[in-house]
């Protein structure tokens, strides 16, 4: 059957999330146009295609023990020089990202795996672009906000085209979090530069 290259993560909402793709592509990074926004929770990672049923039902498990909670994005920060990536920074729910991504890759599951740096969760909104174009989208969303409801997570696959597929959402169940799963709450406008 071969392999698929597998990603998990959790979607940004709208409006949030076409926002900050269209911000990305007019800041030169083309590579957005094929990458829903998102914060990773398990970066690209190549798997047997016949494990994705058990891989599937880990996330099912995964999902089923968790609970909705706040995330809010908050200016701008980069992991320059080391890698050239500019992104909008995870104000609040990052905790609870990390507890996620570390139940996704746990030891003796289908998705584990060393990272090659410590998980910072954020929103890439540059990458690998010219020097100057990352200045600038660093520089025009210092000022962004915005925040919603966590209410999952979601599988995707990367096509041969190289694009990323939602395959599968994995959603929590409805529990306290300050609002019902999945809502949206705009603190500032996303489209100010």
């Amino acid at each position: 059957m071969g392999t698929v290259t597998l990603g998990v993560s959790i979607a940004v909402p709208e409006p949030f999330g076409s926002g900050l793709q269209r911000r990305r592509l007019g800041f030169g990074d083309a590579a957005a146009a094929g990458i829903p926004t998102h914060v990773t929770l398990l970066p690209p990672t190549e798997v047997e295609a016949a494990a994705r049923p058990l891989i599937e039902d880990h996330l099912a498990a995964i999902a089923a023990a968790g609970r909705p909670f706040p995330l809010r994005l908050s200016g701008t920060g980069t992991f320059r020089p080391l890698t050239p990536v500019v992104f909008v920074r995870v104000a609040e729910g990052g905790r609870e990202c990390g507890r996620l991504q570390e139940r996704v890759r746990e030891k003796g599951g289908p998705l584990a795996r060393e990272l090659p740096f410590p998980y910072h969760p954020h929103v890439t909104v540059a990458h690998g672009i010219a020097e100057e174009a990352m200045d600038r989208a660093q520089a025009e969303l210092a000022g962004y906000e915005a925040a919603w409801t966590v209410g999952g997570f979601s599988l995707y696959e990367q096509d041969g085209a190289g694009v990323w597929q939602q395959r599968r959402e994995f959603r929590f169940p409805a529990g306290p979090a300050g609002g019902p799963a999945g809502s949206a709450l705009e603190r500032a406008a996303p489209e100010a530069a």
